[in-house]
């Protein structure tokens, strides 16, 4: 499990939404607040999140752009097709980091053993505090109405209320 981050990804009507708390831990000190965990790659059209070692995390965001490039925004065809990298590349096998994605139609978990999922629910996490926010953006899409954006973001206040490696300052990015 990688600690220092929560991210969360939520789908709701047409909307889908990405947060990433800010915290940057180092062992048990706390290195910074107002760190950016997601981006907005592919000409704004695909949401990315990470959890694990930043520096591996750049690579993958580098490495996927790229992919998508080649499979001209097919985000499925370039998950898989990263995710085959990371598993037999022997420089890209050490990087230690898992990412969500997700464009307007659908979001992925990939990892490096090879590990493309997509979540029945619409709702995925990461991170050492993936669990808490999954479990509570659950509850709180099964008993509210609430937006995609205001799901992800409680999502991610109750976990920071238990995860000591999550912290309150949120990032948010939306696609309609």
């Amino acid at each position: 499990m990688f600690k220092g981050t929560t991210i969360c990804c939520v789908r709701r009507g047409s909307q889908v939404a990405l947060a990433g708390d800010g915290q940057v831990s180092l062992g048990n000190t706390v290195m910074k607040h107002g760190a950016r965990k997601i981006r907005r790659i592919y000409q704004d059209q695909v949401l990315a999140g990470f959890a694990g070692s930043t520096a591996d995390a750049f690579t993958l965001f580098e490495k996927f752009e790229a992919k998508l490039q080649e499979f001209r925004g097919n985000l499925p065809r370039a998950a898989v097709a990263l995710a085959k990298d990371w598993r037999t590349d022997r420089a890209l096998r050490r990087l230690e980091a898992l990412l969500i994605v997700a464009d307007k139609d659908v979001s992925l978990i990939i990892s490096g053993s090879g590990d493309v999922i997509e979540p029945d629910d619409g709702v995925a996490a990461i991170g050492s505090g993936g669990s808490f926010a999954l479990a509570a953006a659950r509850g709180i899409l099964k008993h509210s109405e609430l937006e995609a954006e205001k799901v992800v973001k409680e999502a991610l206040l109750i976990a920071a209320e238990i995860c000591i490696y999550t912290n309150e300052n949120i990032a948010v990015e939306v696609l309609t």
